[in-house]
């Protein structure tokens, strides 16, 4: 969100927070991906392949966060190219993606969703909330709680008939279909960045520090959630694999459908710690000059207000508060997917 030097110190905190969430989001779902391939790879039957993945391992998870997100603030500035390189006919660099997508020193700009028809914004002092997105979002979740009715009404045909009833499309097009037609009647379009004098403007601008902290956190913490994998899958018994192969299932589908099931009982407690440890992590943001919650609250506000004790008290109690919804949140997966002995 905006935020100029004239805004509430409570606006400074809300950008801080709202950056904090983007990034502990976007890491904690790259991490994960990371950490599921390479937990898999790890235990590859091809020699080389593990061992890059050893090596991986070893090589992230002994040095420091700090100095990774340092190194790919570096490497990120030093070898992207600086906008003016995407000018005239000689240019040296281009865009990608149909000319959609500038990756820059600078940052990373994208396109941005707009509409021909907007329904406006409700200001609510601190931001302003989108009624696009309001809609988009309401229709998502009609769409999900008719699945969730649908699915428990064709669990209640089958205990009585035997037959249950399909209810993949009808789902998929609950979900999809309603959001889809909104956007249609809305006029969404796609609005591309364009370089205008000495930087690119429109799209959304995903600043450099904002991508080297994304990229240093998600391969650091990775590297744990693929031992976290590799234990969880040597957890699961020999015989559970030499049974699916008997059946005539493929390699692929046997560790999709009968080993990451019965691993996620020993992988899910070892995530919540890292999810934990990599949004706490993220106040690290500070040492490259990303705008989150300790450089607002803990700096800003902080040295203009010097109330030193209020403002790292406030601090302690948010990132406590956001370490518990994911404790919890993580904790009631973990209930729905561990395995219920008789």
């Amino acid at each position: 969100i905006d935020y100029r030097s004239t805004d509430s110190h409570g606006r400074a905190t809300l950008v801080g927070l709202l950056n904090t969430l983007l990034v502990a989001f976007m890491g904690c779902v790259t991490a994960t991906v990371i950490g599921v391939f390479g937990g898999v790879l790890r235990l590859s039957n091809n020699w080389l392949v593990a061992r890059i993945m050893a090596l991986y391992v070893e090589i992230f998870r002994n040095v420091p966060v700090l100095l990774w997100i340092l190194v790919c603030m570096f490497t990120f500035t030093a070898l992207a190219p600086h906008p003016r390189s995407f000018r005239g006919e000689d240019a040296t660099s281009s865009m990608y993606f149909n000319d959609s997508v500038a990756i820059t020193n600078r940052g990373v700009y994208i396109p941005e969703p707009l509409f021909t028809r907007p329904l406006g914004d409700i200001d609510i002092g601190i931001f302003k909330i989108s009624i696009e997105l309001l809609v988009l979002l309401g229709l998502l979740l009609g769409g999900i709680l008719f699945a969730r009715w649908n699915n428990a009404r064709a669990d209640r045909v089958q205990a009585a008939t035997g037959l249950r009833p399909k209810t993949l499309w009808p789902n998929l097009a609950a979900i999809v279909v309603p959001p889809i037609v909104a956007l249609i009647a809305l006029g969404f379009y796609v609005g591309k960045p364009e370089l205008t004098g000495f930087n690119f403007t429109g799209g959304i601008n995903m600043n450099a520090s904002l991508i080297a902290l994304w990229l240093g956190l998600s391969l650091y913490t990775g590297t744990y959630i693929v031992e976290a994998v590799r234990s969880g899958i040597e957890a699961v018994s020999k015989g559970q694999t030499e049974a699916a192969f008997a059946l005539g299932i493929k390699p692929n589908r046997t560790m999709r459908l009968v080993i990451l099931p019965q691993a996620l009982r020993v992988i899910i407690p070892q995530l919540i710690s890292q999810y934990l440890n990599l949004t706490k992590n993220s106040s690290l943001a500070i040492a490259i000059g990303y705008m989150d919650l300790v450089s607002t609250l803990g700096g800003i506000t902080l040295n203009q207000t010097g109330r030193e004790m209020e403002s790292i008290l406030l601090l302690m109690a948010i990132y406590l508060t956001i370490s518990l919804m994911i404790s919890v949140t993580m904790n009631w997966y973990n209930n729905r997917v561990k395995l219920v002995e008789r």
